[in-house]
């Protein structure tokens, strides 16, 4: 279980974390939902210890293991993966480059190019391609299979249907399932309502860097995550 308790973290004086406490547990989707400005790619960045922001308070725990304070290659050599929000792949190396950079600290999962390529048929297409010469879609394929060269037992992904054409956002939600078929742990922020409830097993709720609303996909109905988000 990937476990956040009570994450105070901010940038420099300013407070934007005030008592984050969450669970993603393994082959769940977590949908955490916000409007900008709420602090959710803060606190993604806190639970892979990105140099900002600066935690002050709380701990993120996989299992066992305490992993704030950690450098970020060593919270991925312990099983989290991140898709950061806006992709961020290279622009002068190919699909196939990205996919070879990594290598697995350890066999979880057994994630390999072939596998990737099996998820993605359109990445084994564009293999020779670079990042510059790929579609947004494509790009968000090749961020998610990148993080899985990782072979992570959790998976963080923020904001990625953003900027997506319908068609590909549905593409995604496929991908996020099939990730939870594996028995991944997806944490999924997103400001998409319709396309994070397509997938969600749990979802929570941030506003002003608190959370709002925590409960399952069951209990979270339409109505009431619409009003939490200004939705209409």
């Amino acid at each position: 279980m990937l476990d956040v308790r009570d994450l105070h973290a901010g940038y420099g004086e300013a407070r934007v974390l005030h008592g984050i406490s969450l669970t993603v547990e393994p082959g769940q989707v977590h949908a955490l939902l916000g409007r900008n400005g709420m602090g959710k790619t803060t606190l993604v960045r806190a639970m892979m210890g990105l140099a900002a922001p600066h935690v002050t308070a709380g701990e993120v725990r996989l299992g066992a293991t305490r992993l704030t304070g950690l450098k970020p290659h060593l919270i991925a050599r312990a099983g989290v993966a991140l898709v950061p929000q806006g992709r961020r792949v290279f622009a002068s190396l190919t699909v196939m480059e990205h996919l070879t950079m990594l290598k697995p600290a350890q066999a979880r999962g057994g994630w390999t190019v072939a596998r990737v390529m099996q998820a993605f048929p359109r990445l084994a297409e564009r293999r020779q391609h670079r990042g510059n010469q790929l579609s947004g879609g494509e790009r968000q394929m090749l961020a998610v299979g990148r993080a899985l060269m990782a072979d992570p037992a959790f998976i963080l992904m923020d904001e990625p249907s953003e900027g997506l054409a319908p068609v590909m956002v549905q593409a995604l939600e496929g991908v996020v399932a099939l990730l939870r078929d594996e028995g991944l742990g997806v944490l999924l922020v997103e400001q998409n309502l319709y396309s994070a409830l397509a997938v969600a097993d749990r979802v929570s709720v941030m506003e002003g860097g608190v959370i709002v609303h925590a409960a399952s996909r069951a209990d979270s109905p339409t109505e009431l995550l619409t009003r939490f988000l200004g939705v209409h």
